[in-house]
């Protein structure tokens, strides 16, 4: 039954992290110069130390005339590809509105990551609504 559930689980996360080969021109991301007051950017990386909470944060530009609800994804990947951390957060945004929202994470073990964001249509609903961004963090 425990191997059941395990093969379950890992096809429902195949499943949403399907990777969408197209976007729609609704919202631009960017990264966030204020990603995080516990880490410094050096030479395209991010550094942090271990057992220290840091904030992945992108800035989403609404380009649009009119509202467009949004899921904001972050998934964090190890140094062997492994995904070690999924976390979400939906919301709208009205018509040339900008937000920067944040998800927070903390590296348990030293290594280097990979944070990939996400912006869908709706976690449900993993239509592209802007290319995804990564971002590399060292953890010492």
């Amino acid at each position: 039954m425990r191997n059941y559930l395990m093969i379950v689980l890992v096809l429902a996360l195949s499943t949403i992290l399907m990777i969408p080969t197209s976007y729609s021109e609704g919202l631009t991301i960017s990264p966030n110069a204020n990603n995080t007051s516990t880490a410094t950017f050096e030479n395209g990386v991010w550094h942090t130390k271990v057992n220290k909470q840091i904030q992945i944060a992108a800035d989403i530009v609404n380009n649009q005339d009119k509202p467009q609800t949004f899921a904001y994804l972050v998934q964090i990947q190890n140094q062997d590809g492994v995904v070690i951390s999924l976390s979400w957060l939906t919301g709208s945004l009205d018509s040339s509105q900008t937000l920067s929202p944040a998800q927070s994470w903390m590296p348990t073990v030293p290594g280097i990551y990979t944070a990939q964001i996400f912006v869908w249509e709706g976690i449900d609903n993993p239509n592209a609504l802007s290319p995804t961004l990564s971002m590399k963090i060292e953890a010492t």
